[in-house]
């Protein structure tokens, strides 16, 4: 058992807390079993596992295929597990897994592109909510939070491994091909004429989504086929990046569906 944190493979992983450590290592960190068991359902690959002897004895079995799958396995107090988390209460297991490599994300109904989307607990959100009305995939700009962000990973609850992603250093151009090639591409302002019940999502359609507090970039607004509100109540300034998203794709799902829009 390893009980140090000055153990040279402990002061590694906990070097995957920050976003250096883990685009220096090309690493980074799952926490907690639903993670994990969502990473071997999806065969993502387990680079080193560190698991306390409490976990082991809750799930003997799951800790069984862990050690079989990862290259590597160790056993650690809690004292070391919880240096190496992210969570206040670690619940007893945490992995390292290689940084997602670029995927390609092709759009046969429904994706999302997120500007500068700074807070990871609104990516994993958006990621999870995504992943449940279907769409097909994500693009993010490269100026946004990470991918793998601990944060990121836990609020989507194991739908990042079912959502293909990708980050783009140029949305604006990745956009434009994807227009090239038929789809629309839909901004949401709050100044927009139309309503976004009032827009036939029936056909291929990239939903774009700015940052927090700037919202959309000139240019990105400048390439929208659409445009489109959310309306809200007097006094109410705006909402949440991840409630608009998931507005927009539950109202495309349900178009999809029924094959009915407007009022």
């Amino acid at each position: 058992m390893l009980t140090s944190v000055q153990n040279p493979l402990i002061k590694n992983l906990r070097k995957l807390q920050r976003t250096k450590g883990r685009r220096e290592q090309q690493l980074f960190l799952l926490e907690g079993t639903h993670l994990i068991e969502e990473a071997l359902a999806t065969k993502y690959p387990l680079l080193t596992v560190c698991y306390t002897p409490q976990w082991q004895d809750r799930y003997p079995s799951l800790c069984q295929r862990v050690c079989e799958v990862a290259d590597r396995s160790e056993q650690v107090s809690e004292r070391v597990l919880q240096a190496i988390a992210t969570t206040v209460n670690p619940d007893g297991i945490i992995a390292t897994a290689p940084r997602p490599q670029p995927q390609t994300v092709g759009i046969t109904q429904i994706g999302l592109a997120l500007e500068t989307v700074q807070d990871p607990g609104n990516l994993g959100t958006i990621i999870r909510t995504a992943a449940s009305a279907g769409a097909d995939g994500l693009w993010l700009s490269g100026d946004s939070v990470d991918l793998d962000h601990p944060k990121v990973l836990r609020a989507s609850a194991g739908a990042w491994f079912r959502l293909p992603m990708a980050v783009c250093s140029n949305l604006t151009e990745q956009l434009a091909i994807a227009q090239q090639q038929g789809i629309a591409i839909v901004a949401t302002l709050p100044d927009a004429s139309l309503t976004y019940w009032e827009l036939d999502f029936k056909q291929p359609t990239i939903i774009i989504l700015g940052n927090e507090g700037a919202g959309l970039s000139e240019s990105l607004i400048g390439l929208a086929d659409r445009q489109v509100q959310i309306p809200l109540s007097g006094g109410v300034e705006s909402l949440n990046v991840a409630i608009c998203a998931a507005l927009m794709l539950y109202e495309a799902k349900r178009q999809q569906q029924n094959g009915t829009y407007g009022r």
